[in-house]
């Protein structure tokens, strides 16, 4: 966004969930930018949230601020609480406040459970999650809707489809896979490899949101032209759009990938599924095609091979 020439507010928590350093690198990064203003801080402190909005006045909001993971929610589920529910009520009550153009969430595929009616698409039945993590994203949906319904604000939901790529989070399998297997150790395969994800580049969420925000949904008595099969609310100026890769792949083959990046095999450890897991993700991705033209154009193995590649230089590791 900053690419754009727009000027961008940045919040981050900067939690120990994760290596801090990781998030300060990143924000050191944007920071070379005079058009982004880093702030660190809790969604929770709403007059923290006040006096950003004050200062700067923004038009768009992209909340994407959450706790993560869905097996650390089954440990600490209060951080969910906090982050995912609160939190978000304070961004909600923010944008009830000062009316931005555009409020756009980002969600999860996690929301869909272990539903069999594959590629998950926006307007199927998403309300039995199979963990407290998605249980929160969901809420904050519903909660979203609420908002968009009594105060008229203009609100897109993003579901996001495991989502990958350089300076991404220590705990996603990607990260942890390419740590073990340069340091010779083993990795965990959940569900003895019998489970498959829609993998989605950074680059291409990046690109997808980056066009959705001049996608604004309008209110249902404005509306003319509907297109076929969107997930519009009648009666908010609502929507959801799911933001994958529409393309499945068996957690085998993605380690193949992997391996084939490092030149290195893994050392499998295969292993029952974990609580919460879902067994399979796939992504219906036509109401992003139709919203905005895009489709995702990053080929998983160029994808891995970009990571691995910035994993290297980062840490410094030497996979020879």
């Amino acid at each position: 966004m900053v690419s754009k020439d727009w000027k961008v507010i940045g919040i981050d928590a900067m939690t120990d969930y994760y290596d801090v350093g990781l998030k300060q690198a990143r924000h050191k990064i944007l920071k070379l930018n005079n058009k982004f203003f880093g702030y660190e801080g809790l969604i929770q402190d709403q007059r923290l949230l006040d006096n950003i909005y004050n200062e700067h006045k923004p038009n768009i909001i992209i909340h994407l601020a959450a706790q993560p993971g869905v097996r650390y929610s089954i440990e600490n589920p209060q951080s969910y609480i906090d982050s995912n529910i609160l939190g978000s009520f304070y961004i909600f009550e923010l944008a009830k406040k000062f009316k931005p153009d555009h409020l756009l969430i980002g969600s999860t595929s996690s929301v869909y459970g272990n539903s069999d009616n594959l590629p998950f698409h926006e307007n199927q039945k998403s309300d039995m999650p199979i963990s407290l993590y998605a249980a929160t994203k969901k809420s904050n949906e519903i909660l979203a809707h609420s908002y968009s319904h009594l105060f008229s604000i203009p609100t897109t939901i993003f579901r996001f489809f495991t989502v990958y790529g350089p300076w991404g989070r220590p705990d996603m399998a990607l990260f942890k896979f390419t740590k073990n297997i340069l340091s010779k150790l083993p990795i965990d395969i959940y569900n003895y490899g019998n489970m498959e994800r829609d993998f989605t580049n950074i680059n291409d969420l990046v690109e997808a949101i980056n066009l959705l925000i001049d996608v604004i949904p309008i209110c249902p008595e404005k509306r003319k032209n509907i297109i076929p099969n969107d997930s519009l609310s009648n009666t908010a100026p609502y929507r959801i759009v799911n933001i994958g890769n529409s393309n499945s792949v068996n957690l085998l083959k993605y380690v193949e990938e992997l391996e084939n990046a490092l030149k290195k095999k893994a050392i499998k450890n295969f292993i029952q599924a974990q609580k919460g897991d879902l067994m399979k993700t796939s992504s219906d991705i036509t109401l992003l095609k139709n919203l905005t033209g895009f489709k995702p154009t990053i080929k998983l193995r160029d994808g891995i091979q970009e990571f691995v590649a910035w994993y290297i230089s980062y840490y410094k590791e030497n996979i020879y």
